[in-house]
């Protein structure tokens, strides 16, 4: 991952903010690899859904990893920035507060359903195709549209892609640099010597703030980072390579300990669907 990632603001023209009349509008952007949208908020909800490519999300002391193909929810007034892992065609959904079809102040990975992937096609066709003479009828197929969508979204199966990121700059940091390299198996010894803080800080920040070991986060992080990995069609070998693992048995055995079912087995379904 670059350290000065190419950077634009998230927000949209004023033309194509939500309103109760009109709660669902669909932006289409392309994106390439290392590409960052500003960290900034907006007073409606959104959806972020990658056509291809993946893209994680920074928000409440967290990060999400979001495959192709698959979507995550920003709740309104939640602060947040995007980073493209890869070159990628973005759906941002943004939805008034009004019919908001999550609950909550979290983000959450999402499973896009066949479905859900032709309405937000059709949604986008049609905010392309708008022009003052658009008719009445043009418009009620919108909202029935729009419903819909915002039906499959709020029944969609949630996916645990995230990973717990700490306050504490010298944490954050540490975090940070695993996260741009997670194939990096260096001890929270030797990297505590990058950050500025001792391996007992360090190891007790990271149980005050997380409530967990620096081993776990790693491994979760690792697992969360697999995701759009796998998805992409790369090899589990080679995605266990990518990960630091020393075979892709260890990789599997640790994803199957996680989830309860191996890589391909987890992704199996939704990506068959495609």
């Amino acid at each position: 991952m670059s350290q000065s990632p190419l950077t634009h603001t998230g927000s949209p023209p004023v033309s194509l903010s939500p309103t109760p009349s009109r709660p669902v509008r669909v932006v289409a952007r392309n994106l390439d690899a290392d590409e960052l949208l500003r960290a900034h908020q907006h007073a409606w909800g959104q959806v972020t859904y990658a056509l291809d490519g993946a893209v994680q999300v920074n928000a409440n002391h967290q990060t999400w990893f979001v495959p192709p193909l698959r979507a995550i929810w920003i709740p309104p007034f939640i602060q947040h920035e995007v980073r493209t892992l890869e070159r990628a065609q973005l759906r941002a959904i943004y939805v008034d507060c009004s019919v908001a079809p999550i609950r909550g102040d979290d983000c959450v990975v999402l499973e896009v359903s066949g479905l859900m992937r032709e309405l937000v096609r059709t949604l986008t066709a049609i905010e392309l195709s708008q022009d003052a003479n658009d008719g009445a009828q043009k418009q009620l197929r919108e909202s029935h549209l729009a419903a819909c969508l915002l039906d499959e979204l709020a029944n969609a199966a949630p996916l645990p892609l995230n990973v717990p990121m700490p306050r504490d700059s010298r944490l954050r940091s540490l975090c940070e640099l695993l996260i741009a390299n997670p194939a990096s198996n260096l001890s929270l010894a030797e990297l505590s010597k990058q950050v500025g803080a001792s391996e007992r800080t360090l190891a007790r920040l990271f149980q005050n703030e997380m409530q967990m070991s620096f081993g776990l986060w790693r491994q979760q992080m690792r697992l969360a980072r697999a995701a759009p990995l796998i998805v992409s069609g790369k090899p589990l070998s080679v995605v266990a390579a990518d990960l630091g693992y020393a075979s892709q048995s260890a990789f599997s055995a640790m994803f199957k300990k996680t989830f309860g079912e191996t890589p391909s087995q987890f992704f199996r379904a939704s990506t068959q669907e495609f």
